[in-house]
């Protein structure tokens, strides 16, 4: 064996090792600590089958976190729409995934309920609680219009994800949106573990004198709330965040297509979705009140971050914060 044989492969290792590492985005450690804060949550809660499952759970999550960015970043994948194609379900589908283990998850590591101090805290801020107030204006008619915005939630996050996640080529239109996103739900999933509750739906149920009369799009809400809801994730409202956050990037981008049409729309469904929440009862005020607060904190982030991360990949000749699923997108 010639004699510098034993030197090449370690040199080899250290050279793609602190290549992977110095192509990491802000956005892989956000999500990387994010799966490790759970799986530290769930590692000190009592133990019992409950445990095992979450643990289970988070513990694939962080798996596949993990291997998503070796293989994309330490480029082990051939070709450009695979990597692309891993890296958008690893760091994104992480995040998303991570909220169905949240019904057995927050009871594991809270199992309080901080409902009473959360409501009193908005009563001493703003003299009065919007889902009580509410009451009054309860009938079949604006029971199902709130009911359907408040379900509107989600054809606003799928109108909005899918396109820009798999077909979006401008990379700060990209790493603005995604980064924001990742950056609110992974605060906002965090903060469930902090100040769980369970809104005044249930908290304060005997205080309201008005039934939320049945009707097709309340009981759809219902329905998806009962069979795919965490419960207790009220604080902050990322029924609020979420769409404040997309209306404040299309205003934003209000210069460019599609945003220079759509953001009147995205501003009134993302109004009528932050009512939604109070109006029918899931949330307090000052669950909204947070939620807005994160939606403006997570835009301003994205935007910092995305200036970063832009200027040091064109500096360093790095792949993109997103890999694009042909080498020659922009």
């Amino acid at each position: 064996m010639p004699s510098g044989a034993l030197s090449d492969e370690p040199t080899r290792t250290l050279g793609w090792a602190e290549s992977t590492l110095r192509s990491l985005a802000v956005q892989d450690y956000l999500v990387f600590a994010y799966a490790l804060m759970l799986n530290l949550a769930v590692a000190a809660a009592p133990p019992g089958p409950v445990h095992e499952r979450c643990a289970l759970r988070v513990g694939g999550l962080m798996l596949l976190i993990t291997l998503t960015l070796v293989s994309v970043r330490g480029r082990l994948l051939p070709g450009a729409f695979l990597p692309a194609l891993i890296y958008r379900v690893g760091v994104y589908g992480t995040v998303q995934i991570s909220y169905f283990f949240f019904r057995e998850l927050l009871p594991l590591v809270n199992p309080r309920s901080l409902d009473h101090g959360l409501h009193a805290l908005g009563l001493g801020l703003f003299g009065a609680e919007p889902a009580l107030s509410f009451d009054a204006w309860v009938n079949s008619t604006t029971t199902e219009w709130f009911a359907f915005f408040y379900f509107g939630y989600f054809f606003v996050l799928a109108t909005h994800v899918l396109p820009i996640l798999f077909l979006g080529k401008d990379k700060r239109l990209l790493n603005e949106f995604t980064f924001g996103l990742l950056f609110m739900f992974c605060v906002g999933h965090t903060l469930y573990t902090v100040v769980p509750g369970y809104g005044p739906f249930r908290a304060i149920a005997g205080e309201f004198r008005h039934r939320l009369p049945d009707g097709l799009w309340l009981n759809v809400v219902m329905e998806t709330v009962a069979e795919g809801g965490a419960q207790k994730d009220i604080f902050p409202s990322l029924h609020t965040c979420a769409p404040t956050f997309i209306a404040l990037y299309s205003f934003r981008h209000r210069a460019l297509p599609p945003y220079r049409y759509t953001w009147p729309v995205v501003f009134f469904f993302a109004a009528n979705i932050i009512l939604a929440t109070m109006f029918l009862r899931w949330h307090w005020v000052v669950d909204v009140v947070v939620g807005l607060a994160l939606a403006v904190t997570s835009l301003v982030v994205s935007v910092k971050v995305t200036d970063f991360e832009l200027a040091r990949r064109a500096r360093e000749a790095l792949m993109p914060v997103w890999p694009a699923f042909t080498s020659r997108a922009r």
